[in-house]
């Protein structure tokens, strides 16, 4: 099939979701989690090759990292399809209701987007992701994955749409391109795809805003700092530190810069650095901070002003900075908007930066890696998105939806209300919790 029929295969597909109910679209989901469970040996299969290909051909750890699909990637994977499954159905909510006038109602009513693209780098739970968040949302779906994770990627869209469509779903309703020259096609396609997710590194999202003629919602990488205040607990501190940065290096809500205030440099950076350093972290640090702790064998001097750099690895950068307003300005200079987290006592302090990062999300004694749609409670996430427009910061089942306006009258026209024979009521209505779907 050639990638137009493709595209009007999904185009077909996202006219018809939006009228399934809610008990196909959550059997649909038990099925999908139950076929990954059992074709998990060949899933597995096509995963180590790909790994191995990508180790023979020089991949970086932080890649390698990322492209695994193990029997703990399937178990995340199968827990986050069930939460998607118990949420809520988005679709077909009265968001707001008004009486305009005797007999003349208006709702704005939650909907679909409709067919989306979903193009991402390296890591294929992804595509289990936006499939359990499609499914439920009601919208079709087009991915297209890394070359590094081809194998990997055909054997999940092969089980996952093929148990969609077994449980109620129509033909189409996720597609998968596979080359680079149908991705471009893809972009041309504006009459038929309403909506692209690229999700990888800034390059990489960048090119394709700059070559589509879609409307694009870009999930780029994460650029995340904790600054330790000057009254932070240390042992808080410590603890908050090394969870951000190693608990699982290669994400994107990993912490990349450590600031630390210099009303607490010299008794809280030798515990960081000492604590980083069990960790595996290697560290290069600005000349202050350096002259508090001494050089080591895996400490570098930062001489350079690049501080943002996303080293999705057990690597990172120590500044000292000289108050809260100078460690909010760092971040909001150099910061890619994603998440930020201050250790500190004082309520002012966490206020301020709490108010004054301008980040999808900011914490106040708590690790960057909680910055996760699961962990957020949306069941899962297409990606983090640092725009301001649409959806900001984990995108789940709200981020897939829009809204539509529906007027029921009874005959009424303009004309008696521009010449004064009718006058409009606007009367707020009640809207209930529940959506049109059953």
């Amino acid at each position: 099939m050639v990638t137009i029929e493709k595209v009007e295969a999904g185009a077909a597909a996202a006219r018809a979701m939006p009228r399934l109910p809610r008990r196909i679209k959550d059997d649909a989901l038990r099925l999908l989690a139950l076929r990954l469970r059992e074709r998990a040996p060949e899933l597995f299969e096509a995963n180590e090759a790909d790994v191995a290909a990508a180790r023979a051909s020089g991949a970086s750890e932080a890649i390698l990292t990322r492209l695994v699909y193990d029997g703990k990637k399937l178990e995340e994977s199968i827990a986050m399809i069930d939460a998607v499954s118990r949420l809520p159905d988005p679709s077909g909510r009265t968001l707001e209701s008004r009486r305009l006038d005797d007999g003349l109602v208006l709702r704005r009513v939650s909907c679909p987007i409709g067919l989306i693209a979903l193009i991402f780098e390296s890591r294929p739970d992804a595509l289990v992701q936006m499939a359990a968040l499609a499914v439920k949302s009601g919208d079709a779906i087009i991915v297209k994955g890394g070359r590094e994770a081809e194998r990997t990627n055909r054997a999940l869209a092969a089980i996952v749409a093929a148990a969609g469509v077994d449980a109620g779903l129509p033909s189409g309703w996720l597609v998968q391109l596979e080359t680079r020259s149908e991705v471009a096609r893809l972009l041309a396609l504006d009459g038929l795809v309403d909506l692209v997710i690229p999700r990888g590194s800034n390059e990489f999202v960048r090119h394709i805003m700059e070559t589509s003629r879609i409307p694009v919602l870009g999930h780029a990488g994460g650029v995340c700092h904790v600054y330790v205040h000057g009254d932070a607990d240390i042992a808080m501190a410590v603890a908050m530190v090394v969870d951000s940065k190693a608990q699982y290096p290669a994400a994107c809500n990993a912490v990349e810069v450590l600031l630390v205030d210099e009303a607490a440099a010299r008794s809280a950076l030798p515990e960081l650095v000492g604590a980083l350093e069990r960790a595996d972290v290697a560290l290069e640090l600005c000349p202050r901070s350096m002259a508090v702790v001494g050089p080591g064998p895996t400490r570098a001097i930062k001489d350079d002003d690049d501080w943002s750099v996303e080293y999705l690895s057990l690597r990172m950068a120590v500044r000292v900075v000289g108050s809260l307003d100078e460690a909010i300005a760092h971040i909001n200079r150099y910061g890619s908007g994603h998440t930020d987290a201050i250790v500190c006592s004082s309520g002012e302090a966490a206020a301020r930066f709490m108010a004054e990062v301008d980040s999808t999300s900011v914490y106040r004694n708590a690790s960057t890696r909680f910055a996760d749609g699961y962990r957020y409670g949306l069941g899962a996430e297409v990606g983090i998105s640092t725009g301001k427009l649409h959806a900001r910061g984990p995108m789940g089942l709200e981020g897939l939806q829009t809204y539509k306006w529906l007027l029921e009258g009874e005959g009424h026209i303009v004309s008696e209300y521009s010449s004064g024979a009718r006058r409009f009521i606007h009367e707020d209505l009640a809207v209930g919790k529940g959506g049109i779907h059953g």
